[in-house]
């Protein structure tokens, strides 16, 4: 814990001496961020809901929007510039140097930068969850709040184990840009609903982005503890959040598989 809080330090004290770069990219990402929510609120101004009998009306989308931006701002903070540092190493041989530090190399290489940039996101989903809540005129009980939390963690670990096996592949690529802009098509997928995958077509996207690729199910699973009616009533409501336990664990032993063969596949550049 104590070298990740030097990462953590490090990474601030290196933002800060270029301020005006750091400044302007939090700007950039927060106008994303605002363009991102007048579109919806641009949309509701047309229909009260995404889909009929989904439950999915004006403020209980904004949750899910917001839940959104919490998930992706801890994901492109944390691990996005370090899965690119990755496969910078990987490519250029720098990896050697970390191979020799006496820790787990996968969590050193997993938290060694942050991009502080994208972390203002976080702020503006907690703010825009608060006041989605407060407009539904509800408080929810520790145990949805408890629920939801820990289901967040589970949809970062799901995100966090798709860019590490992509970065990994390095090792036998040489590069992998292509393999990036694939992840980001997959998650493009988990920006909304899966009640909105219906139909000839939508049900087959929602049964492989849930079940093969549980995309779906980072934000769709939490945002159901805070969001009525959507909050689990019966034994059978249980069964996705089970299912994304599983996919997190599976996610995660899989990430650490291919980071493992990827290491013992690693060649210097020396050699």
């Amino acid at each position: 814990m104590a070298v990740v809080w030097t990462f953590a330090r490090n990474s601030v004290i290196r933002e800060m001496m270029f301020r005006t770069n750091f400044l302007v990219e939090t700007l950039a990402s927060m106008l994303w961020v605002g363009a991102n929510i007048g579109f919806y609120l641009l949309i509701f101004q047309y229909t009260p809901s995404i889909g009929a009998g989904t439950g999915w009306g004006r403020y209980e989308f904004f949750i899910f929007l917001a839940t959104s931006l919490m998930i992706n701002s801890i994901v492109h903070t944390i691990f996005m510039p370090n899965a690119d540092l990755l496969s910078e190493r990987i490519r250029t041989g720098l990896l050697d140097f970390v191979l020799v530090k006496p820790m787990d190399t996968q969590l050193l290489v997993s938290f060694e930068r942050l991009d502080l940039s994208t972390a203002g996101n976080f702020l503006v989903g907690v703010v825009l969850l608060l006041f989605s809540l407060a407009q539904l005129g509800w408080t929810p009980g520790l145990v949805p709040i408890a629920l939801y939390l820990f289901y967040v963690l589970c949809g970062v670990a799901i995100l966090y184990s798709f860019m590490f096996s992509l970065a990994a592949t390095t090792v036998w690529l040489g590069r992998n840009q292509t393999l990036y802009d694939f992840w980001f098509y997959l998650t493009i997928f988990g920006r909304y609903p899966m009640e909105i995958y219906r139909g000839t077509l939508g049900t087959p996207l929602r049964l492989l982005f849930t079940y093969l690729l549980p995309i779906l199910v980072v934000v769709n699973v939490p945002v159901r503890f805070l969001v009525r009616p959507l909050y689990p009533q019966s034994a059978a409501d249980w069964l996705l959040p089970g299912f994304a336990l599983l996919a997190t664990l599976v996610c995660l032993w899989t990430c650490r598989r291919v980071f493992t063969a990827a290491i013992e596949s690693y060649r210097s550049a020396s050699s």
